[in-house]
């Protein structure tokens, strides 16, 4: 009576936002579109064009509703504002501490065969976003899907998306806050008046979260903020520049020592210090669950795929991630050595122990752009949490988020990760455990999706790579979460909850 063709994504996310007579949700099973044959042949015709204009329809319909495809208007010059704001961050300032673990030879190896791996599983992801033509996959979890099928692809990027989201807004107040209040603290001096009327550590957080959420409301979908991403990505090169010019102008002490894990005595001390180094370094890389909904802003068509200004806004963006990321790593391992305190998940303390030497004014300065940095930040990383909150609305009420429903559910959002950030202040000094157990999802799935998407040859040359890239990406994620338990465990940590 009929034939069955399975489709995973039309040309609007079709099988995320499916019309038959209810809205279907992202994380059901793939779609199948069945067409009936047989019949009056005008009849079939017609029945099968009906049903296809209605599908079209509702799939344009959700897909306009929804903030991360409700606009592709974007350029290559949008990609780029996104693509550096989302990955040169505060993380980035803990890549002189992987150097004093490593060493100069293995700290410079180490970091470009990161570099060169994250770019690799970046052009995966690039290609696989309209791998079929005329579809495009706009979101990070229906691709793991697809490749891994529902329960094996929600199982397995539920968490690192829900940190690499949610969890990264949840660090951002809490390094934002506590910059503001390191920046008040460093305009009043010794002002024991002006000191004493200082904000507490919870009022900073506050602040922060009003302004972010503010941003949020005006901000209607994630190509509106391109602009913030340029302002994010500007005041990232700036702070960053700063930070390691600065550093050179004021030299080294006498004492330094570049040898590697010197405070290190027993043989599992080096060891953990190595796999901790690793895993700084993959925290240092991030954004990869931005890519396809960034290319998901572009327009696309047949001769001309998103793919192409994608994959140029990319090597734009790692060229600039690399001025950033670079020097800061070889100026601060050269400048402070085996100086440079264990301690340096805390943003806060590493633009503390960076500038110690600066002037009144350069730390000023350094403050208030990491402050604007974060902000910008905190919009582009909400926006997947947004669309999520939109679409289960939308799924229940059949119906376009009104601008009060919108703002609600976002201030809803801002409300919650305040309330993480007040309960976790002590989050990013969980670096190196964070970066190990998202590592999978920035160096591992890509290469296991390529695989199950494109099939590539048993054996051949692709195969071999992305299987080989994939197996070492889950032994370092495993080592390097199990180092940092083993850190936590031998040194403890300061859980200083509801006291940021």
């Amino acid at each position: 009576m009929g034939e069955i063709a399975e489709s995973c994504y039309s040309d609007q996310e079709l099988s995320l936002h499916h019309y038959s007579n209810t809205v279907r949700s992202p994380l059901s099973p793939p779609l199948h579109v069945i067409t009936i044959l047989g019949g009056d042949k005008g009849s079939g015709d017609s029945t099968r064009e009906t049903m296809a204009n209605r599908e079209t329809q509702a799939g344009h319909s959700i897909d306009d509703w929804l903030p991360i495809t409700e606009s592709r208007n974007g350029n290559i010059f949008t990609s780029v504002f996104h693509l550096v704001s989302s990955g040169i961050g505060t993380q980035g300032l803990v890549i002189p501490l992987a150097f004093s673990k490593l060493g100069w030879s293995w700290g410079i190896i180490c970091f470009w065969i990161a570099f060169a791996w994250q770019i690799y599983t970046r052009w995966i992801l690039v290609q696989l976003h309209e791998v079929v033509p005329g579809s495009r996959c706009s979101r990070y979890l229906l691709l793991a899907i697809s490749a891994f099928g529902p329960k094996l692809g929600k199982l397995l990027a539920i968490f690192p998306m829900a940190y690499l989201s949610g969890g990264t807004c949840v660090i951002l107040i809490i390094t934002g806050g506590k910059t503001l209040e390191l920046f008040s603290h460093t305009m009043c001096g010794s002002d024991a008046t002006c000191a004493a009327k200082s904000l507490s550590g919870i009022v900073w957080f506050l602040v922060f979260t009003c302004v972010a959420i503010a941003f949020a409301t005006l901000r209607p979908n994630l190509n509106s903020v391109a602009g913030i991403s340029m302002l994010g990505a500007i005041t990232a090169v700036g702070y960053y520049t700063l930070i390691w010019v600065s550093t050179i102008s004021k030299g080294r002490p006498n004492d330094v020592s570049h040898v590697p894990l010197q405070g290190e005595k027993s043989h599992m001390e080096k060891f953990s210090g190595i796999l901790t180094a690793l895993g700084l370094l993959a925290f240092s890389f991030r954004g990869h669950n931005l890519v396809l909904e960034i290319q998901g802003t572009l327009p696309s068509t047949s001769e001309n795929p998103s793919s192409k200004p994608m994959w140029r806004g990319v090597l734009i963006s790692h060229l600039t991630i690399a001025i950033c990321f670079f020097p800061l790593a070889i100026v601060g391992f050269w400048a402070y050595g085996n100086k440079i305190p264990n301690l340096f998940g805390n943003a806060t303390i590493s633009l503390q122990f960076y500038s110690q030497k600066a002037s009144k004014v350069i730390k000023g300065i350094i403050y208030m752009l990491v402050v604007v940095n974060c902000l910008c930040l905190f919009q582009i990383y909400a926006m997947p949490v947004f669309d999520n909150l939109e679409l289960r609305y939308v799924s229940i009420k059949k119906g376009r988020c009104s601008r009060w429903v919108r703002s609600g559910l976002r201030v809803l959002f801002g409300g919650f990760v305040f309330f993480m950030a007040i309960t976790f202040p002590f989050l990013p000094s969980l670096a190196a455990l964070i970066g190990g157990a998202a590592l999978p999802l920035t160096f591992v799935y890509p290469c296991f999706m390529w695989i199950s998407i494109k099939k590539p040859q048993r054996n051949g040359p692709m195969w071999c790579l992305n299987l080989g890239l994939g197996c070492l990406g889950l032994l370092l994620s495993a080592l390097v979460v199990t180092a940092a338990i083993w850190n936590l465990v031998t040194r403890g940590l300061k859980a200083n909850f509801y006291n940021p």
